[in-house]
């Protein structure tokens, strides 16, 4: 038997801004403990090692390769290939894919679908369950796994359990069922036939082809396109732009679960899932799920609270002190500070559309943005200047740049650069600088072992993000 994990790593979790943001969501951050959500779903399926589990598929966007990439490497998870989506078009086209690439070589394994953005405590359960459907998606069907509901919630969709199937721990899928209002989610927890939708699901790449195939031949036909394409890129698997952007928008649920329940030429199956499970979809999820002291409190971060109470508060740059308030959410970060009423969490993302309504960037990037040769932090900014703190990590390079608006001045503050400036080439250390004229060729190198870090002083008429010519670059970026 064989089992490739196949996860899903483009959402952009608007809803715990102003942590999550566009260009760094929620997959990527370290919400439940070190690791990121991401590695958190790389690594439990290490206990399954004995059972045939294959290095992962990872379907993200362009934006996020190298976070994954990195990611991944960081934990020592060896991965099948990162397949890169031009355009996210959900989750039944990402399957689609990756169901291709999974019989590239004459293969037809079971495919496990997860998102990369959820919590998972109890792992041996996890571990037994996937056993279990494993089994059954050799018989030929297709699976999703539902959630033993805790408590009548209206934010999740919910799986009615059909008739039990024998020899297993499964029943048929009775129905899929959109989010209820509270009474009827209610009556759904007291009767002990529903589920929560988890979004995982589980199959053979052969069966959901098939599936698809007769479903949704538009979307069928546009992800083979794509992938034929398509093309190898170093680690990863690049999609053929036009066909992938054109294929339909659909969700594995709406294109093909819901159509396979009492079809004839398939077989269906819910398995319950109880093992700890959260989609950490607000901030009031988070609270549920996080350690919490005597007085119900989850602080991270320098944190003082007086006689408060039942409060998520999350300091990432800043002290941060709750007197007397109690049922709070308080998210502080290097460029936003967000406060709300826990029960009213699911609200954040109304901050997020107005700050793309007003073309803000607190929406898209934090202080901190991440590039695959390390990161920058902005730590001034005025009238033609700004000043930013680069951290290039260790044998990583900038590409061969020029800006046509600014000039730069470097300045180094610990480790050792090799700086291409024009038809020189010249080595800085510690507390050594070099001044980059308005329109000169340029490029940045650390050829050491630890990183690399310099305040970048920029001065110029325009010192947006888009003013670079690149000439040569290591990552292939346009």
């Amino acid at each position: 038997m064989m089992i490739l994990p196949v996860i899903l790593a483009g959402g952009g979790g608007t809803r715990l801004w102003p942590l999550s943001r566009e260009h760094y969501p929620k997959q990527f951050l370290s919400l439940t403990g070190e690791d990121s959500l991401l590695q958190q779903t790389l690594s439990r399926m290490q206990g399954l090692t004995e059972d045939g589990v294959e290095p992962a598929i990872i379907v993200s966007n362009e934006e996020h390769r190298f976070l994954v990439a990195e990611q991944a490497r960081l934990k020592g998870h060896a991965l099948n290939t990162i397949m890169l989506e031009p355009k996210g078009r959900n989750s039944a086209p990402a399957l689609t894919v990756a169901a291709m690439a999974a019989q590239k070589e004459g293969n037809d394994p079971i495919i496990l679908m997860m998102p990369s953005d959820h919590v998972i405590l109890d792992l041996d359960t996890l571990h037994k369950t996937i056993r279990n459907g494993a089994e059954l998606a050799e018989q030929g069907y297709l699976i999703t796994f539902g959630i033993v509901p805790d408590k009548p919630e209206i934010g999740y969709g919910y799986i009615k359990q059909g008739a039990a199937i024998e020899g297993s721990d499964a029943h048929q899928i009775g129905a899929f069922v959109e989010k209820p209002d509270q009474a009827t989610a209610q009556g759904y927890l007291d009767s002990g036939d529903y589920s929560w939708n988890s979004g995982m699901f589980m199959m053979k790449a052969s069966v959901w082809l098939e599936a698809i195939k007769t479903f949704r031949a538009d979307i069928f036909e546009a992800c083979s396109n794509a992938f034929v394409s398509g093309g190898e890129d170093g680690d990863f698997y690049r999609l053929e732009k036009e066909s992938f952007t054109n294929c339909p928008d659909d969700s594995v649920d709406y294109a093909v679960m819901e159509k396979v329940t009492n079809h004839e030429a398939f077989k269906s199956a819910v398995i319950s899932l109880d093992a700890g499970w959260s989609d950490v979809g607000s901030w009031s999820s988070l609270w549920e799920i996080s350690e919490q002291d005597e007085n119900g409190n989850v602080q991270q971060g320098d944190v003082f609270t007086h006689e408060a109470k039942n409060n998520l508060l999350v300091a990432e740059n800043r002290f941060l002190s709750v007197v007397g308030c109690d049922d709070l959410i308080v998210v502080e970060t290097a460029d936003a500070v967000m406060v709300a009423p826990k029960d009213r969490a699911q609200e954040v993302k109304k901050i997020v559309e107005y700050l793309k309504k007003e073309q803000r960037d607190e929406s898209v990037v934090h202080q901190r943005v991440y590039r695959p040769w390390g990161n920058y932090e902005g730590i001034d900014a005025g009238d033609r200047y700004q000043v930013k703190r680069i951290t290039v990590s260790p044998g990583a390079s900038l590409s061969l740049q020029m800006h046509h608006h600014r000039a730069e001045h470097w300045i180094v503050v610990s480790g050792t650069a090799i700086v291409t400036k024009g038809e020189e080439e010249i080595m800085l250390t510690e507390n050594q600088s070099t001044y980059i004229p308005l329109g000169v060729t340029h490029r940045l190198v650390n050829p050491g072992t630890i990183p690399l870090e310099l305040i970048e002083v920029q001065s110029g008429s325009y010192l947006g993000e888009d003013d670079i010519v690149r000439f040569e670059d290591i990552y292939n970026r346009a």
